[in-house]
This record gives C-alpha cells, sequence and structure tokens, in this order.
C-alpha cells in the first residue's frame, strides 16, 4: 500500500475544462487560496500562458499580480505553470532566449514548478526547456509523458521518451498526462510499470480526466502500481471532463488501503466553494460520465470540449456537436496522429468545425493547420494523407507562411516595444495586441475578495436599485426584519 501525494487542478485544468478557462478571476482565486494552502498539496496546478492571455483579454486583470498575489497566499505548496512547448501566450514559436526570459519572469513572480508538455511529445526538447529553467531557477520540474491512442503510441514509444527525460538531471520528476482521459487501467497495468522500470527513483505522477469514465478508475489502478502523485480538482470542478474528483479519490484510496496525508476539513472547504462557486454564478458542475467508445477515435481533451461546444453555440449551430465529433477523428488520422492537446486539439477541433460547416471538407484550411503541415511545429507522427497535403500545398496562403519570419528574435522585440518597459508588461506586449494590455492597466487593480453566498443578495439589490417604482422594500428571516422606504 502506498502513501499518496495530491496535486491540486481546479483553478487550471478544472477551469478549464468546465468554465471555458473564464470561471476564475484574482478575487475568486484569492478567496480560496488560504484554504488550498492549508490541505497538504503536493501542488497546486494553477496557470498556463493562454491563461494568463485570458486574465488580460477577458478579465483586465493582470496575471503577474495573480501569480504574486497567489504566491503570497500560499507560500508552502508550489504553484505550477504547465508549459507546451515553445510558445508564450501567442501561437507563434518564440525564440530560445524570449522563452529563457518567460521561465525566469514567471519564477521571479512565485511560479515554483513547472510541467513541460511537448506538443510533439519530443522529449529531447523538453531536456532543453528543463535545462534553460535550471539555469535561471531553483524550480520543480516535471516532464510529462502526453498519453494517446494510435497505432505508434506503444508502451515502448513512452518507455523511450520517459528513459531520455529520467537521465537528465534537471528533469525532477515525470508524470503521464492523459488531456482525453483515454488511459484504461487495463492499459495502466502496462504502462506504467514500463516507465517505472526506466526512471529510476525518478518520482511518476499522473493526471487525467474524467472525460468517458476512466480516469477515475485508472488512479486506483496506478496508486498500486508505484505511482507517487495523482492529480485533481475539487467540489463542482471535477468530474464531468475534468480530472477525478478530489474527495472521493481520497476515500477511495484510503479504502483501498492506501494512505492520502492531508487535512480532510480544508478540502471539504475548498470542495464546498467552487460547488458554491458554480450555482452562484450559473457554471456548470461537473457530473459522472458514461463511457463512450466513440471518444477513443476522435479523443478531443476535456478543455476542448467545452470550447468546442461554446464555439457551437456562439455560431448557432450546437445541433452539429454530434457531427463535428465524428470529423474530428478523421481530420486527426488525415493530419497524422497529432496529439490531441495544445495547440494541435485546438487545429484539429477547428478543422473539423469548417469541413462539418464548409462547403466541402477542406475548402476552410486555417492558418495554424497551415503553419502545421509546413513544419513550424515540428515533424507530423505520420505522414500527412497524400490528398489533403496536396491540398494545403496548392493554396497561395501556404507559400505566404512559409515566407513569413516568426517571432522576432528578444533584442529586436525589446527595441520595437520598449526597452524600459519591464518584464512583465514586455511579455504581455511582445504577445498580445496592445489595446488589450491598454485595457487592463487602465481597469487597475483586480477586486481581492468574493463570497459566492453573497451572489443572491448582491443580484436581488442590482435589480431593486435598477427600477423606479418602488418606494418600500421589507426583508424578512427568522429573527431579523429590515424595512427600507424612500422618502424622496
Amino acid at each position: 500500500m502506498a502513501d499518496i501525494k495530491l496535486v491540486e487542478t481546479s483553478l487550471r485544468d478544472g477551469n478549464q475544462c468546465l468554465w471555458g478557462a473564464l470561471g476564475v478571476d484574482t478575487a475568486r482565486t484569492l478567496s480560496i487560496a488560504p484554504v488550498l494552502e492549508r490541505v497538504g498539496f503536493k501542488a497546486i496546478d494553477f496557470t498556463t500562458s493562454t491563461h494568463m492571455g485570458v486574465a488580460v483579454r477577458y478579465k483586465q486583470e493582470d496575471p503577474w499580480e495573480r501569480i504574486r498575489l497567489m504566491k503570497q497566499a500560499c507560500p508552502t505548496t508550489p504553484l505550477q505553470f504547465l508549459s507546451t512547448g515553445f510558445r508564450f501566450i501567442a501561437w507563434e514559436t518564440a525564440s530560445p532566449d524570449f522563452m529563457a526570459l518567460a521561465f525566469a519572469t514567471l519564477m521571479k513572480n512565485g511560479i515554483g514548478r513547472f510541467a513541460l508538455a511537448d506538443p510533439m511529445n519530443d522529449a529531447e526538447a523538453n531536456v532543453q526547456v528543463a535545462r534553460m529553467i535550471k539555469r535561471d531557477g531553483d524550480a520543480y520540474v516535471v516532464g510529462a509523458l502526453v498519453f494517446t491512442l494510435s497505432p505508434i503510441h506503444d508502451d515502448a514509444h513512452y518507455a523511450q521518451a520517459a528513459a531520455t527525460m529520467a537521465a537528465s538531471p534537471d528533469i525532477d520528476a515525470l508524470y503521464i498526462k492523459d488531456p482525453g482521459g483515454l488511459l484504461s487501467p487495463q492499459r495502466a497495468r502496462t504502462l506504467i510499470p514500463a516507465i517505472l522500470a526506466v526512471i529510476g527513483d525518478k518520482p511518476l505522477e499522473l493526471h487525467a480526466h474524467c472525460t468517458i469514465g476512466l480516469g477515475e478508475q485508472s488512479y486506483y489502478e496506478a496508486a498500486g502500481l508505484g505511482v507517487e502523485a495523482l492529480q485533481g480538482a475539487s467540489g463542482g470542478l471535477g468530474d464531468g471532463t475534468s480530472n477525478p474528483p478530489l474527495e472521493r479519490v481520497v476515500a477511495n484510496l484510503r479504502a483501498l488501503g492506501h494512505s492520502v496525508d492531508i487535512d480532510d476539513a480544508a478540502l471539504a472547504q475548498a470542495g464546498r466553494y467552487f460547488t458554491d462557486l458554480a450555482q452562484a454564478e450559473g457554471l456548470p458542475i461537473g457530473a459522472p460520465m458514461p463511457f463512450d467508445a466513440a471518444y477513443l477515435q476522435h479523443q478531443l481533451p476535456g478543455g476542448m470540449v467545452g470550447t468546442m461546444r461554446r464555439h457551437l453555440a456562439d455560431h448557432r449551430v450546437p445541433h452539429l456537436e454530434g457531427a463535428v465529433v465524428e470529423e474530428l477523428g478523421r481530420v486527426r488520422e488525415e493530419l497524422g496522429w497529432p496529439i490531441v492537446m495544445t495547440p494541435f486539439a485546438q487545429m484539429v477541433m477547428t478543422q473539423a468545425v469548417m469541413n462539418v460547416t464548409g462547403a466541402e471538407r477542406y475548402s476552410v484550411i486555417p492558418d495554424e493547420v497551415i503553419r502545421y503541415a509546413i513544419g513550424r511545429f515540428g515533424r507530423p507522427n505520420q505522414p500527412i494523407a497524400p490528398n489533403v497535403l496536396d491540398r494545403i500545398m496548392a493554396l497561395p496562403r501556404t507559400k505566404e507562411l512559409a515566407a513569413e519570419p516568426g517571432m522576432a528574435d528578444l533584442p529586436d522585440l525589446r527595441k520595437r516595444i520598449g526597452t524600459h518597459l519591464p518584464d512583465e508588461e514586455f511579455l504581455l506586449r511582445a504577445t498580445m495586441p496592445a489595446g488589450q494590455v491598454d485595457a487592463m492597466q487602465a481597469a487597475g487593480p483586480a477586486p481581492r475578495h468574493y463570497d459566492p453566498t453573497l451572489r443572491p443578495a448582491m443580484a436581488l439589490i442590482r435589480k431593486l436599485l435598477a427600477r423606479t417604482n418602488i418606494e418600500r422594500v421589507s426583508v424578512e428571516k427568522a429573527g431579523f426584519r429590515l424595512e427600507l422606504e424612500s422618502h424622496g
């Protein structure tokens, strides 16, 4: 029996999967931060560059301030940043110098743990990034083995990648990252021992999703096979397309004979908070998911399921979800079995939507799919289907994108954007429209307090204030009576 550690994912992955990355802001984060600190997590999966961009674009909040304030509230629990290749906020591949600055600035502001998930599952690329991080700081680095199902992603593939990363002194641990919730208990019984056999004494963690009901069962299998830590979400942010719910996972682990050393009262309080938040704001609450064999073909990650539904709803075609899901599997095979994670999840999903809604398949091809085809994101796992590749290469747009210079080098960006800017502001302005950064700065410091239980009362007050025909208001509850009367 094992002593299992936990990594909390609500603020990053749970928020992304169930709430489209929009349900959490600085106030909602800080209001639960002291509770999360008390639980005793190995780490908190806190943010990505994509979430930092969301903070600026949709919340007009400074993501650097959010990191700093969260670190102050959680001084002993490492905050994790998920990195997916050589990109920061923007889709363009960044230079090594630019990424080194981004990593160093993240550490300076409070990030103490990095999860490295190269979108091509390139172990050597993860080693390169880990070396860059360790050169400028002492953060804990976890190398990802991104799990997927395809003819080429067998146990030997993952064992080879694990051995490469475990040999690096700059990688402290490894984790199986299963964004699609595809890892079954049966596959775990062969995959996990194959990985543990080649990584020596470096810890192995597991991060899975509940999208088709496999994630939680795989966790219990993994606990008995030697995995050190499991990653999950709390309360209403667990289940569904999100990660396994921590309270249930803890209870089941203990019933199976494992130990989990945490503050149970704090964990329960965190769960109640996220559930109350969802109810107060009308946000989805995760629920157990049935098994769906069709999902094994398209493999869209939990976070992208919510994004896909929002996209279809925004375009008033939610009834096409089934057709898009079916098309996802075809597109993935034609594009050479890319791992369905950022940025490829977005590419595959967008192409599938365009194939379903367009006049014919591949009548419209997004720029990012073209960049993928011409090698801007590395080499595809398998050659792209000849008929699709021919169509892409014949586009005039392909020649234009092949000639584009890409993201400028760091010195040139400094000269163009401003040599006087703090690193934090420079990194935002180098990767986002200036108007969005200006709006964030104009908005000022973000609120720091949020109480979901006050939402109904605040909504009622706003409705009353909007009325001009009310002269008297009476509020009553047990042992309390308040009457307000207008004398204007």
